[in-house]
């Protein structure tokens, strides 16, 4: 370090803390991000600590330290909604949580971030930046007031998840569950016009942000995602006929219903299947509707696997897809470009950009487009080789994490630069 210069001054290692609410490795935007910007920030030498609730993540190295700021875990896989016992509560933001909970509301993001304020009042003097991973709770608007300097990331605004869910509704009963449901997506809007710095992955979610959020333009500033290519690239043979997805299977916005519907039609006439990474819930609406188009064996689904399981899968593909309704950037699309693998996309969200010309788009929701599609590309071993090869090619010029670390160190720095003058509560 220089002579006179401080820790967290421009080109200096930075003391950074990441903050998640839950951050699955293997599955959801958050947890995937969280764990390879991590890496790549320790990689270029700055101090992480990752504040996390439930699920915890898994870190890529033993230099990046975890604070577990447990919920009670009222959504855990095995037992979700649960009934805590007494001795489980700690203090009134437990009673909070579960009272959320039983009204029909997601509280996490809105505990998380009282939770993890009080964490963050202990560590002040060893942090340099916060960067906020999607929580926008409340808790996050007194950050600053600790003297910490403070970066967000919105991958997209669940407004728009809360939009497709709600009209997806068929009773009155289920669109009032909707609503109740996505309550926290208020929270998040008003924290977010006030929170500073935004960043986000592409420029149709910036449009989202700023039109469902209303936040000040100036503030939101666009940083694509990466790709972890140790794990995503071409491997060799592919198995005939098999179409890949990574998509959640019960969530309307993921659009797994017209894939299926689209390979139920491809099936009568050619020898193809999908697997699917995602568990469905059984007796839910993907579980039941599988059954309805009699697939059987066309179809699987796998969950749990890791991430080089993950790239062999991909790999191993014909055909990619991703028919969501609607993406903020979708980083299966861009690990489906960089195993080689021919991709599918709906014209919908952030993927054409995304995507450029190296990929079909296809209207979200069609059955009959996207059947068509899988079908020319089925019958058409040369196409499918220069759309991977597009696909690929794209990946490498364009979507990098060791790339979306140094940005991101970037708008660290600028945020530090703002910071510097302010009292930090208490001192």
């Amino acid at each position: 370090m220089r002579e006179g210069q401080r820790v967290g001054e421009v080109g200096e290692p930075l003391r950074v803390a990441l903050l998640s609410y839950r951050s699955k490795p293997h599955c959801g935007g958050q947890g995937v991000y969280l764990r390879h910007l991590t890496r790549e920030l320790a990689e270029l030498g700055h101090r992480v600590v990752v504040f996390s609730g439930q699920p915890y993540p898994e870190l890529d190295r033993d230099d990046i330290l975890l604070r577990k700021v447990p919920s009670l875990d009222l959504y855990a896989d095995e037992n979700p909604f649960r009934t805590p016992a007494l001795s489980e509560y700690r203090d009134w933001i437990d009673v909070l949580e579960f009272a959320h909970m039983r009204t029909g509301g997601f509280p996490e993001p809105l505990t998380f971030s009282l939770r993890v304020l009080r964490e963050l009042r202990k560590y002040r003097h060893s942090i340099d930046v916060v960067h906020d991973n999607q929580v926008l709770g409340y808790g996050n608007l007194a950050i600053p007031r600790l003297g910490l300097p403070l970066v967000t990331s919105i991958h997209h605004p669940i407004s728009v998840d809360r939009r497709i869910e709600i009209e997806a509704a068929k009773t009155l009963k289920e669109r009032f569950g909707k609503r109740r449901w996505y309550g926290f997506v208020d929270m998040q809007a008003r924290v977010a016009r006030r929170i500073g710095p935004v960043l986000t992955v592409s420029e149709s979610s910036k449009h989202d942000i700023i039109r469902d959020f209303q936040a000040p333009p100036e503030q939101v500033h666009i940083l694509p995602l990466g790709v972890d290519t140790r794990y995503f690239h071409p491997r060799g043979e592919r198995v005939p006929g098999r179409i890949v997805a990574v998509a959640s299977a019960d969530s309307p916005l993921k659009g797994v219903s017209t894939l299926l519907r689209a390979v139920a039609k491809l099936a009568t006439e050619r020898d193809v299947h999908v697997v699917i990474v995602s568990k469905p819930r059984p007796g839910g609406p993907t579980d039941r509707l599988v059954g309805e188009l009699s697939l059987g064996d066309r179809v699987r689904f796998v969950s749990g696997i890791s991430d080089e399981e993950l790239g062999e899968l991909l790999a191993s593909a014909e055909i990619a897809v991703v028919p969501s309704l609607y993406e903020g950037f979708s980083l299966p699309a861009v690990e489906h470009m960089a195993s080689g693998t021919p991709l599918v996309a709906s014209r919908t969200g952030a993927l054409p950009e995304v995507v450029g010309d190296a990929a079909i788009l296809v209207e979200p929701g069609d059955v009959e487009e996207l059947a068509g599609v899988l079908g020319r590309l089925h019958d058409s071993p040369g196409e499918r080789e220069r759309v991977g090869a597009a696909g690929y090619a794209r990946v490498q010029e364009r979507f990098t994490w060791s790339a979306v670390a140094r940005a991101t160190v970037g708008h660290y720095e600028a945020a530090i630069a703002r910071h510097r003058g302010r009292r930090p509560e208490g001192a």
